[in-house]
């Protein structure tokens, strides 16, 4: 049984919805100019700058922290690079209030939402004021503040829980959405479409964000999928779905901007494929030359969402020379200046190992615990770091 009228036939009709062709929205040249007939969502120079000033700001964290696990400074690192548009252009286009759920590779939408350099430091170090004292693997981030959700590891766990968060929201009544964001290799994980499927039967305002890079990790959108990318599947839930030119941060803007207002005010779901490319590796673990060109690359570099809108703000008269070698040059120094700091700090307290996951913690987690202080203590420096918080350690 379905749940529309359906027509009748008489003779066996195949289809593979290849007579369906989603269009990509764009509205922004890569010299600044709009294309003919499209129009610029409306965005004052204060928000134009706060969005631009994420993406550089984004753009040169990345580069100097890959450098600083090249060096052995941490462990592990995944860059934004490329897809900034994408993950910014989304975010500002919510209510700050709008709960944000990543997958890995959106910290640029925390930097427009007022994530400090000391903040994204002492989680990258694990210091003792990493907000999730030092359990989690750098660019894990979360912030309750900020209504980002911590990062979870197992890849599209966060899609099914973001319909239940829009469920709840759509319940208290507050005007606020979920945003949900992963790639396109997430999009062949069953979560995605169990999240997808609930979203649409119980109509929760949510918005599922796929950055559809090209890659998952090695893996080419050719060899995952036979069907014009993700936006597709979004038919088979009946669910509102849009593609966009994901380097176009007016484009991105505009096309969240529709989204969120029929999530919030008609409570339904909607899909948005952004079509981008990830200019980096996939981690720090990660060589892309084994799995595409140099020349393939060059032609996304040509496509630098960051260079684009800057060429936008340029025509504006918003941006200037000057003020691009200030903002570069004061980023720069205020991540190597943080970076310094946040190594210098203590992890965080022995203790924090066992708090916060009971409300009163059990008499044999207790006993695990002091067996663990006690083995420190015999060998304090196998253990330095931790040895400073036990009593009687080294």
């Amino acid at each position: 049984m379905t749940t529309t009228k359906y027509k009748s036939v008489y003779t066996p009709v195949f289809t593979d919805g290849s007579e369906y062709h989603i269009p990509t929205l764009k509205l922004l040249k890569q010299d600044g100019s709009l294309y003919k007939g499209s129009k610029a969502p409306v965005i004052d120079k204060d928000k134009a700058l706060r969005i631009y000033r994420a993406m550089v700001t984004t753009r040169i964290l990345d580069e100097r922290m890959l450098g600083a696990q090249r060096q052995g400074r941490l462990s592990f690192y995944m860059q934004c690079t490329g897809e900034e548009a994408s993950v910014i252009g989304s975010a500002a286009a919510l209510n700050d209030a709008d709960m944000i759920m990543a997958q890995y590779r959106e910290q640029g939408a925390l930097a427009y939402r007022g994530f400090t350099i000391d903040e994204f430091m002492n989680q990258l170090f694990g210091n003792e004021r990493d907000y999730g004292k030092g359990r989690q693997m750098p660019v894990h981030y979360g912030s309750s503040k900020l209504n980002y959700m911590t990062v979870s590891s197992p890849l599209a766990t966060q899609i099914p829980q973001a319909t239940g968060y829009a469920y709840g929201q759509k319940m208290a009544g507050d005007g606020h959405c979920t945003i949900v964001y992963f790639g396109e290799g997430a999009a062949s994980e069953g979560d995605f479409h169990a999240g997808l499927n609930m979203a649409a039967v119980h109509r929760v305002p949510a918005i599922f964000f796929c950055r559809n890079n090209g890659y998952a990790i090695s893996t080419p959108a050719n060899e995952q999928f036979a069907a014009d990318g993700i936006a597709p599947r979004g038919f088979g839930y009946k669910m509102d779905t849009i593609r966009v030119d994901g380097n176009d941060i007016l484009a991105v803007y505009q096309a969240t901007e529709a989204a969120r207002k029929l999530a919030v005010e008609e409570n339904r779901p909607v899909l948005i494929e952004a079509m981008t490319y990830r200019l980096a590796a996939h981690s720090s673990s990660d060589d892309p030359s084994g799995y595409r060109s140099k020349d393939e690359e060059a032609v996304w570099r040509e496509k630098d969402p960051i260079l684009r809108m800057q060429n936008w703000l340029t025509r504006k008269k918003w941006w200037s020379e000057s003020e691009e070698k200030e903002l570069q040059e004061r980023m720069r120094r205020e991540v190597l200046e943080t970076m310094k700091r946040a190594q210098k700090l203590p992890p965080p307290p022995l203790e924090t190992l066992v708090t916060d996951v009971y409300d009163e913690v059990p008499p044999l987690l207790n006993a695990q615990f002091e067996k663990l202080k006690a083995h420190i203590r015999k060998y304090p420096d196998e253990y330095p770091k931790s040895a400073i918080h036990v009593q009687g350690g080294a």
